[in-house]
């Protein structure tokens, strides 16, 4: 018997499409009128940004189960000078109701597997020098309709920039949750995302954004990744709420549906003094885990991962010194059965359903100007046994002396 699409998808992809398709009427019916403004002058700004550490490595799992940190692979007592981040962008504003931005990037978020072994790595050449990719490049058809924005090309996903990265605030220490597991935070795709209402006090809006979900790589595949956000923000927008979701399917045969669904929410309450929050997601990826029972039979079940972050931030003396404080726990087993399995294989290697994670950092962040900020801090995640073949838990921990710097903004 013929397998039925999920009603969530079909939903969805009618939705996208339909959104498309008027964004598109809309955008042709505004073509036929005259919006010539001798009044304005096109203009752009070039910028960017660059930030790393001096890092010292205090302890290090032996199993380097750190798939998803520069850490892993970096032995005990070794220590590096390194950039992880680095960005050269260009914002044009063409006209009233357009404007475009260019971003060149390098991301060394998997240094440490380079040095460990180098086949294996980040934004790397061949010959293991920093190279840079294209990281953004789109345009953006403002006020498209009233209080919205349609921007198409390689833009950032509703998943973590356009917010959560905002109320954080300390990117350059750590990616938020979802970030940390590859869900993309930059796609090739449509975006439209707007205000519904936004007042002196209150404030309601959206993003929603279909793309390949490949990031800066070609799409590989039928299928497109779906992103939805919704936020408010009440009190004289002190206090933030965030609902962020997203699908995609990854594999869709009659004898295989390998897809993924993340839900996501924020809170946090947010003054230019003090931040205190919260964020969490669920990520159901349907017939990822292979789990076995013996050596000739298994099953391929679901993987339910579940991630909680708590964080703050705040001001110490008169925008010169700060600090910062976060703790995650991570757990990826919630579908495991011991009993009954001897061990676990996943398909999706950044939700490895083996091993729970606990994510720790602290620290200072002394700014002479607001441009530059120097920060010392401990970086530590903690690695807990889940399956029966794995015995020892371990801990990755490093001490760094952090630095940022941005010009241009």
């Amino acid at each position: 018997m013929k397998k039925q699409r999920l009603p969530f998808f079909s939903i969805v992809k009618y939705f996208s499409v339909t959104l498309m398709v008027s964004s598109l009427l809309i955008a042709n019916n505004a073509i036929s009128q005259n919006n010539t403004d001798t009044s304005f002058t096109p203009s752009g700004k070039l910028w960017g940004l660059a930030y790393g550490d001096y890092a010292f490595k205090m302890n290090s799992d032996p199993l380097n189960r750190g798939v998803n940190n520069q850490y892993t692979g970096i032995k005990k007592n070794e220590s590096l000078f390194q950039f992880r981040r680095i960005y050269l962008g260009y914002d044009y504003e063409i006209s009233r109701k357009f404007s475009a931005n260019f971003l060149l990037a390098h991301e060394e978020d998997e240094v440490s597997t380079a040095i460990a072994s180098p086949t294996t790595s980040g934004d790397l050449l061949t010959n293991n020098k920093s190279s840079l990719f294209i990281k953004l490049a789109s345009v953006t058809w403002k006020n498209i309709f009233k209080g919205s924005n349609l921007s198409f090309g390689q833009l950032y996903t509703p998943s973590t920039v356009l917010l959560a990265d905002k109320v954080w605030d300390y990117r350059c220490i750590e990616r938020t949750i979802s970030d940390i597991r590859r869900t993309p935070h930059y796609d090739f795709g449509f975006r439209l995302d707007g205000t519904i209402l936004d007042k002196k006090d209150q404030e309601i809006g959206y993003n929603l954004m279909v793309g390949n979900g490949t990031a800066a790589k070609p799409e590989n595949d039928m299928f497109k990744w779906f992103y939805g956000d919704v936020y408010t923000k009440l009190f004289d927008k002190k206090l933030i709420i965030d609902l962020y979701a997203d699908y995609t399917r990854i594999n869709w045969t009659n004898n295989w549906h390998h897809d993924r669904s993340m839900l996501k929410g924020l809170i946090a309450y947010s003054t230019p003094k003090f931040t205190i929050g919260a964020e969490a997601f669920t990520n159901t990826i349907r017939k990822d885990n292979i789990a076995t029972k013996s050596i000739l039979l298994s099953d391929t079940i679901d993987t339910k991962a579940s991630c909680i972050s708590i964080f703050s931030r705040g001001q110490i003396y008169k925008n010169i010194l700060g600090f910062f404080v976060r703790y995650d726990s991570y757990n990826p087993t919630s579908n495991n059965n011991n009993s009954i399995y001897t061990a676990y294989s996943p398909l999706n290697t950044n939700y490895n359903p083996n091993t729970k994670e606990e994510f720790f950092t602290a620290g200072l962040d002394y700014s002479p100007i607001p441009q530059i900020h120097i920060m010392p801090n401990i970086w530590y995640n903690k690695y807990i046994n889940s399956a029966p073949s794995i015995k020892d838990n371990g801990e990755d921990l490093v001490l760094r002396l952090s630095f940022y710097y941005i010009y241009g903004k």
